[in-house]
């Protein structure tokens, strides 16, 4: 039930909302990420990892589709890539407020430049040309190519909230969860290891508010709101456009937050 987004043939979808960011990656998860083949083919340190990075994912469950939920889908497609075609030089997009998210970590799979107001905005309305990030990879000339965007929901939306924006069946939204952090001003805490894995962030084994106190941390349950990628550049089906398996996605390879500051 794939349809390309050159011709759609359903209006705009509401909805989305709130802050900006990026992160990576069990808690009352709605639906278990995947776990890629690459990652059961790594070292056992890759696949403990890889494994932790999921725990800190919440992903929408995937219901049955339908022909409206796929017009739909490409409907917003449609309208982003058309919106977001004069930023492929990233001064536009900073001339129009997007900035880039933690400019400090390098070598980032895929960059966010994020507007703040335009994730204010959608916590009263979604507006398919107007997406809180624009995502970015880097050519081997280090410039940068636009691959697409993405959208923000509040945290506390529910699955049928999110599906009035970009249809479940389709795309799935995710979210960052239970994550220990290093308290404020204690940046350098950020390279600690325990059992040769990492104390804190997006890859640390931790997922309960104890285990963080027990190493001195600051647990936040969710980190930014719901997300989701649209790769509206990276060809006309919906598997290339909303197909991002994020949680088994290496999107976030070398984002250690060593170097990037404290607390987000």
């Amino acid at each position: 039930m794939s349809r390309s987004i050159n011709a759609p043939r359903a209006g705009t979808v509401r909805a989305t909302l709130h802050a900006v960011a990026l992160a990576s990656a069990l808690v009352l998860t709605l639906g278990a990420p995947r776990v890629s083949a690459q990652t059961r083919a790594a070292t056992p340190a890759a696949r403990r990892i890889a494994e932790n990075v999921a725990l800190h994912m919440q992903m929408t469950p995937v219901p049955a589709g339908t022909a409206a939920d796929t017009a739909r889908a490409a409907a917003v497609a449609y309208t982003l890539r058309g919106a977001i075609a004069k930023y492929r030089d990233t001064t536009t997009a900073v001339a129009d407020g997007y900035r880039m998210f933690a400019p400090r970590i390098r070598n980032q799979k895929v960059y966010h430049f994020s507007s703040n107001w335009m994730g204010v905005q959608e916590n009263f309305r979604f507006d398919p040309s107007k997406p809180t990030s624009l995502l970015y990879t880097k050519k081997p000339d280090g410039a940068f190519e636009l691959v697409g965007a993405m959208y923000v929901a509040p945290k506390r939306y529910t699955p049928e909230q999110l599906d009035e924006r970009v249809p479940l069946s389709v795309a799935r939204w995710h979210k960052h969860v239970n994550w220990c952090l290093p308290p404020r001003g204690q940046a350098e805490r950020w390279l600690e290891r325990k059992d040769g894995q990492p104390v804190f962030g997006p890859e640390s084994p931790i997922v309960s508010k104890a285990a963080c106190d027990a190493v001195g941390g600051v647990f936040r349950d969710s980190i930014f709101g719901w997300m989701v990628h649209a790769n509206v550049f990276a060809g006309n089906d919906a598997k290339s456009i909303w197909g991002d398996e994020h949680a088994a996605h290496d999107m976030h390879d070398g984002m250690r937050m060593d170097g990037s500051g404290g607390e987000p």
